[in-house]
């Protein structure tokens, strides 16, 4: 068998996907598993839990990054070795708009790199951007299902609970970023470097005007409208993949 790659313990004889679904949470590769057909589990290593299945007969990898860049981008970087060469991210999000509402999904089109793991790749002035096909199909797909969804910038970072978290998140909130996370950044600059084919939906688990540690705990708690958007985001990104399939 072809060696395994270290971290995330697949190989290109495991799997011949070119398209991966990649959630942060690996309870969630669980749940896009309930959208897939034939799935074939292929166990978890860190924080990489990983399974494939088939959505109207493509093969799709799922596999979860952890949480933060430092992981997103090892991820990355060994799903380009086995020969993965389009990825979209089903993550969660904070609104940083009052307009966004919970459940609500964000198709970032690009991204501030607030994050440590893109800077040490390129300088900051290399663009943190989605590949305009993948986001094409996103929102095209997004507005025939007809899911509440907002296309536009999001900010990427590495804290939660700094001093200066108000500041810095109404600073960018009045700049028009639409949610932030801790992913999307680092995954479309490595993608990028790399020669990959990057998108990222989020799904909104706080409000802007409410409070982080209750909108957190609320998420974990599985509220409705949380969860509800979990699904539309799994959803949209499978249909859009299985779009730009059709057209390779």
């Amino acid at each position: 068998m072809t060696q395994l790659q270290p971290h995330i313990r697949l190989s290109r004889e495991m799997t011949h996907a070119r398209y991966a679904l990649l959630p942060g949470d690996p309870k969630r590769v669980e749940h896009v598993a309930q959208f897939l057909d034939n799935v074939e589990d292929f166990g978890s290593n860190r924080e990489y839990r990983a399974l494939r299945g088939w959505f109207r007969g493509v093969e799709v990898l799922v596999m979860s990054t952890g949480m933060g860049g430092p992981s997103t981008a090892i991820a990355v970087e060994e799903l380009r070795q086995i020969g993965v060469t389009n990825l979209i991210r089903i993550g969660s999000c904070g609104a940083m708009q009052n307009h966004i509402r919970l459940g609500d999904l964000v198709i970032a089109t690009a991204a501030v790199r607030d994050d440590g793991t893109s800077q040490m790749y390129i300088d900051k002035g290399y663009p943190a951007c989605a590949d305009i096909g993948l986001v094409h199909h996103l929102t095209q797909q997004a507005k025939r299902l007809g899911y509440a969804s907002h296309c536009g910038y999001v900010r990427s970072h590495d804290s939660f609970y700094t001093e200066r978290e108000d500041e810095i998140n109404q600073f960018w909130s009045g700049k028009g970023i639409l949610a932030a996370d801790m992913e999307t950044a680092p995954l479309m600059v490595v993608g990028a470097l790399r020669g990959l084919r990057i998108a990222s939906v989020l799904n909104v688990v706080v409000e802007h005007s409410g409070n982080l540690e209750e909108g957190i705990n609320n998420y974990q708690q599985q509220e409705h409208s949380c969860l509800q958007g979990e699904s539309r985001e799994i959803l949209l990104a499978l249909e859009a993949l299985y779009l730009d399939s059709q057209e390779q």
